[in-house]
């Protein structure tokens, strides 16, 4: 069975991408099958893993436009057990075809639905903004992680995730759930002490127990087009991004063995 987890936030640089990545290649450590797809057409995580965005690859835009099987868009990214779907910015073009399909919704999960796929996990990275692509992941997910800063904008832009996925719920996928996860997290920071415990008070398990701290390494991975765990495999961040995967695994192993 593969578990399909989309990762994204209406606001940007919260760790989006960097989380897609170092979660995939963390479970990868584990020993599962990991698909991260990029559904953003900046292309970071196509980026950070090394490969060009340029050399026309051809991404999910070619599968609902031409009709290309998932298992054609495939690509090795050097780490045995993490495949990737690559995305250019040509992709942005997705916004104005997928809301004149049927039931445009459940595009991305008929796509994938179409083949048998050797995957224990699908990554979707999120464009940061709320428009068909996402509500096509979140329609094709079990799992919804979403990367907030414990900074003002950051927590506000949740009002608009929260309605989201009410909507979801609503129409297309009954059975999505959520998890915050902090990201950039400075303990010394007295605000991101202070929000942290406010998020953690309102919104109670719907928040994980793991946090990532600020860690410079982070940056350098994504220069480096490799995750965290193999660019500074001892780093705070891949260790705290281990966490992450483990905790991901329990909630996914209970979440299977008692389905809502």
């Amino acid at each position: 069975m593969t578990y399909y987890i989309s990762i994204t936030n209406e606001k940007g640089g919260v760790a989006k991408t960097t989380t897609a990545l170092s979660l995939g290649a963390a479970l990868v450590e584990t020993g599962k099958q990991v698909l991260l797809v990029d559904l953003d057409p900046q292309a970071n995580l196509t980026l950070a893993l090394g490969a060009d965005p340029l050399n026309g690859h051809a991404t999910i835009l070619n599968s609902i436009t031409d009709k290309i099987p998932i298992v054609q868009l495939l690509r090795e990214t050097g780490i045995p057990g993490l495949s990737l779907i690559p995305s250019n910015h040509n992709l942005s073009y997705i916004e104005r075809i997928l809301p004149s399909l049927p039931d445009y919704e459940f595009t991305l999960k008929r796509s994938f639905a179409d083949f048998s796929l050797q995957f224990d996990y699908v990554i979707f990275d999120c464009p940061p903004f709320l428009g068909s692509m996402v509500i096509n992941a979140l329609t094709a997910s079990q799992l919804l992680i979403i990367p907030t800063q414990a900074e003002y904008f950051s927590i506000y832009a949740l009002k608009n995730m929260m309605s989201l996925i009410r909507q979801i719920r609503a129409q297309t996928n009954p059975d999505l759930t959520y998890r915050l996860l902090l990201t950039m997290y400075d303990r010394r920071n007295r605000i991101h002490r202070t929000l942290a415990e406010q998020l953690r008070v309102n919104f109670g398990k719907g928040v994980l127990d793991t946090v990532i701290m600020v860690d410079t390494r982070l940056r350098e991975s994504s220069i480096a087009g490799l995750p965290i765990i193999y660019h500074a495999p001892e780093s705070r961040s891949a260790m705290q991004y281990r966490e992450l995967a483990q905790e991901i695994l329990q909630y996914v192993e209970k979440a299977i063995a008692q389905p809502a």
